[in-house]
């Protein structure tokens, strides 16, 4: 958001575009002249789009066969993970909190950055440097990684655990931001579908962020399952209408 409280969307690059448009289609693999049609919606030029393309197989984010270009592995994973932030697979909470605590003593920075990409996947804070937590109401697969480095536990804080939580994440900030994106999924939904793609693309990145806490932890009135259930809503005709567009 702005310093007004509007919503403010980062402008699209070609390398975005595509990325965006392969992350939300399944499965995620689409002809060039298919991507290059997406890239007509902005008034990105088909060479500004092919050259993106190019650019995105030698960085190792897709790979090319017989003219279509699909995610490699690595944004296969992102994909899962926004695909899962759609509705996350949650279990009734009992008031029990995983822990994950570093025990390795020497850990490259390679490794460093491994654990820490993974432990925002499974949506665990830092309490301080290499002790993570967050309430044990979460099924998702672990990664080894996680294992490799760490020693697992799990407790209860003797504290408040909403207040607990509210240290640990900015409940108050993805909330606000949550609602300007609800509001725009209502007011942008138009004929532009540039913006109707640059909104939905905030809101799927939003969602990665949300915390996913059981509701005896959240503040009143917390907008995480509103702003799911508005963008299902919007995006079936959204995707109707670009693959329409497209010809996929």
């Amino acid at each position: 958001m702005d310093a007004t409280g509007s919503l403010a969307l980062p402008p699209l690059t070609a390398r975005s575009i595509v990325l965006s448009t392969l992350l939300g289609h399944h499965p995620p693999a689409l002809p060039a002249r298919a991507l290059v049609r997406v890239g007509e919606l902005f008034g990105t030029a088909e060479g500004t789009v092919r050259t993106a393309l190019t650019r995105m197989v030698a960085a190792g984010d897709l790979e090319q066969r017989d003219g279509t270009y699909r995610l490699t592995d690595r944004l296969l994973a992102r994909q899962a993970r926004q695909d899962d932030s759609r509705a996350p697979r949650t279990r009734p909470w009992d008031g029990g909190w995983e822990i994950a605590v570093v025990t390795t003593e020497r850990r490259s920075a390679t490794d460093r950055a491994a654990l820490r990409q993974a432990m925002a996947a499974l949506r665990l804070a830092e309490l301080r440097e290499g002790c993570w937590l967050r309430p044990a109401n979460l099924v998702r697969p672990r990664p080894d990684v996680v294992d490799e480095q760490c020693t697992r536990l799990t407790g209860t804080p003797e504290g408040d655990p909403a207040a607990l939580a509210a240290t640990l994440w900015d409940l108050d900030g993805w909330a606000a931001r949550a609602r300007v994106l609800e509001g725009a999924l209502r007011e942008e939904w138009t004929e532009n579908l540039a913006r109707r793609f640059m909104v939905s693309a905030a809101v799927l990145r939003h969602l990665l962020a949300d915390p996913v806490l059981p509701a005896a932890l959240l503040p009143e009135d917390w907008p995480g399952d509103r702003l799911r259930r508005r963008y299902e809503s919007t995006d079936r005709d959204f995707r109707d209408l670009l693959l329409r567009h497209i010809g996929a």
